[in-house]
């Protein structure tokens, strides 16, 4: 089942909850109400085997809404808070791939991997090119090439790369992308897709490619180098050399 409509019939089976004991006089006032709702969806989310990070996000949605309605703010607000978070996430609820920004040390560390000649590198959910932007300036001899599927991150990627003109933004589907030229694929995704990440690159990359997956490695598959880039986020590198092992 879709996480989305996991989520959906949870916060439905809470209301159904919060509906009859309202009805029946088991229990009364709002708050008590919110939190039996509040409760039940969490443990119906449990129920489900969403991902764990769904509970505290059920035991807060009620209550916070009911809090933002005593605010007296204008509906116009939500509205407009609600475009922006659609603009800048998109459709990471059925993607389950949230917006992640690689920093400059992990830049640093990527460049490290790039071969001493002319390269082609992809970033697959390239969000606003945090990544691409810093090697694109230190490796003007390659081609690099970000494709980012949310509308206001994707804008925000071209506007700040546009004057780098070995950098190519696209706006789409990083499936729908042909993966075929490209020497090295950079990811930074969630724990979800990397299964098919790593179909795709094994069918589309040429022998000697790489794929790098920044902190969530390929599930049933032994990585070929790991490097740890010694950052705060304690980030690490997951590589996978295509047809070979990774010597550099």
């Amino acid at each position: 089942m879709p996480p989305a409509l996991k989520a959906l019939l949870s916060q439905l089976a809470g209301l159904a909850v919060a509906f009859a004991l309202a009805r029946s006089g088991l229990l009364g006032g709002l708050w008590p109400l919110v939190g039996a709702q509040a409760l039940t969806a969490a443990a119906v989310a449990a129920a489900q085997r969403s991902a764990r990070w769904w509970l505290p996000i059920h035991l807060v949605f009620l209550p916070l809404v009911v809090m933002a309605l005593g605010f007296g703010v204008h509906p116009g607000w939500y509205l407009g808070a609600f475009t922006v978070l659609v603009l800048v996430y998109w459709t990471s609820f059925r993607t389950q791939v949230p917006l992640y920004l690689s920093n400059r040390a992990t830049a640093a560390a990527v460049a490290s991997l790039l071969p001493p000649r002319p390269a082609r590198v992809l970033d697959i959910g390239a969000g606003t090119g945090a990544l691409l932007r810093p090697l694109a300036q230190a490796r003007p001899d390659c081609q690099f090439t970000g494709i980012e599927l949310a509308p206001a991150t994707w804008l925000l990627g071209r506007a700040l790369g546009r004057r780098l003109a070995n950098l190519e933004w696209h706006r789409g589907d990083l499936f729908a992308h042909d993966w075929q030229r490209y020497d090295l694929v950079y990811a930074f995704l969630s724990p979800v897709p990397m299964a098919g990440v790593w179909r795709k690159a094994s069918a589309e990359l040429r022998p000697g490619s790489v794929l790098v997956s920044n902190s969530f490695p390929v599930p049933e598959q032994e990585p070929d180098r790991v490097v740890d880039v010694g950052d705060r986020r304690a980030t690490r590198l997951y590589i996978y050399r295509i047809g070979g092992k990774v010597t550099a």
